[in-house]
């Protein structure tokens, strides 16, 4: 259970580069003591495999530290992309609704 979550708004092509910077980001997020986080995928147009790659080794470091990593406001492209690679049993995924907060506290 997590007292706080950090938000992680990715926008654009989750591919190579912005999977690198999101990775960066979830790290120095974790490195900080921040082990809960969320990403908010409602303005990400589209992830490759280099993306989804990079969601694995950040939810690796997150789990690392007893941490939390949720996907919220997945489009239909990730979904599938998660759903085709058995990934979406590994990733918590949450609607729109609710604050991450509430969402990862459920679980």
């Amino acid at each position: 259970m997590c007292a706080t979550v950090q938000v992680i708004y990715p926008t654009g092509l989750l591919d190579s580069i912005q999977g690198n910077q999101l990775r960066q980001e979830i790290n120095q997020l974790v490195d900080n003591g921040h082990p809960c986080i969320l990403i908010d995928c409602r303005d990400v147009e589209l992830m490759d495999s280099s993306g989804l790659s990079a969601l694995v080794m950040a939810f690796q470091k997150v789990r690392s530290v007893g941490g939390t990593l949720g996907l919220r406001a997945i489009n239909d492209q990730v979904r599938m992309l998660l759903e085709l690679t058995a990934m979406d049993g590994i990733f918590q995924i949450f609607p729109k609704e609710g604050s991450p907060q509430e969402a990862m506290m459920k679980q």
